[in-house]
């Protein structure tokens, strides 16, 4: 067998095996709208190198806070020197500040990144990966709550117990809480989905998230066809039956061009808005409706209005 030959063997079989295994993480779950939607399970190494990069940058910050609340107490104290007793009412406030800041971004860090629309923190945008509904459905606030609760369970809980220990001495609690250590944190390890306990208890998954550019159609209307009558226009009426998940769904179609899935939300969104639904221009359809969609969706949140779904009306 020749250099070649030995060098084109070699650098296929990594491909194929990142394929198979790329083919195995694949799931596709049915949307409440009936539109069938494909995703990639993010790998186990991806999930736990976000959580790591999460906990670091969630230390950076402690840190800074608490230098700076130092800080200012020493000059609070050099303030209020002739008065003790203000001075210690004064660095008893900052303390309880500092208890609460430390609580936030323990817990409110995963919160608020998570709830954002790209449902990702700092970590997992880094590593490319995001948490989805395992139902197909829009990620709601109780889930991203229930798995982060279940986080404190998981990993910090038993962390406090083993930081406790002192000078090695384990005993059995220390034991205990190693134990539980491993096992929540070996659980992603023992199903085939790379599930937390939190993920199963609040029906998430995480998903991979690459960089893709849109593609022209997403934000440019087609061109005139021969024989249409031009491009799509649709009034505040049609566009107001959607909002910003079904805007993200329109968009994963879009991206993933796949023709019985164009044919599917084409008929749907027909349906919806009293549109004389024909064929064979499902996707410039589909292209317009999302560019006034995403317009008057964004149009609206610069006034201070939001549309989450369609089963909720702008809010202030």
């Amino acid at each position: 067998m020749s250099a070649a030959a030995t060098s084109s063997s070699a650098t296929t079989l990594p491909t194929q095996r990142f394929r198979l295994d790329q083919a195995r993480r694949q799931r596709t779950v049915l949307t409440p709208e009936g539109i069938p939607l494909r995703f990639t399970l993010a790998t186990r190494s991806a999930r736990a190198g976000a959580l790591l990069l999460d906990l670091f940058l969630v230390g950076a910050v402690m840190v800074a806070t608490t230098i700076g609340l130092i800080y200012l107490a020493g000059g609070t104290a050099k303030a209020m020197g002739q008065a003790s007793g203000a001075a210690g009412h004064a660095l008893q406030f900052l303390f309880i500040l500092w208890l609460a800041a430390m609580f936030l971004l323990r817990n409110a860090w995963f919160l608020f990144f998570e709830l954002s629309p790209r449902g990702a923190t700092p970590g997992k945008r880094a590593s490319h990966i995001r948490i989805a509904a395992r139902n197909g459905g829009r990620l709601t606030a109780e889930m991203v709550l229930a798995r982060n609760l279940l986080r404190d369970i998981e990993l910090f809980l038993p962390l406090s117990f083993l930081l406790s220990a002192r000078d090695g001495d384990m005993g059995a609690a220390g034991i205990a809480a190693a134990g539980w250590f491993l096992i929540f944190g070996l659980f992603p390890c023992f199903n085939r989905d790379a599930l937390r306990a939190g993920d199963i208890i609040a029906g998430t998954w995480v998903v991979e998230a690459p960089r893709r550019k849109l593609e022209q159609a997403l934000s440019a209307a087609r061109a005139a066809a021969p024989g249409a009558a031009g491009e799509y226009h649709f009034d505040a009426a049609a566009l107001s039956h959607y909002g910003e998940y079904e805007l993200q769904v329109l968009e994963r179609v879009l991206r993933e061009n796949r023709g019985d899935q164009l044919a599917a939300v084409y008929q749907r969104i027909c349906g919806k808005i009293g549109w004389h639904a024909g064929a064979g221009d499902e996707r410039a359809f589909l292209a317009a409706y999302y560019t006034q969609l995403r317009a008057r969706l964004e149009s609206g949140m610069r006034l201070g209005q939001r549309k989450a779904d369609k089963f909720t009306g702008p809010s202030r």
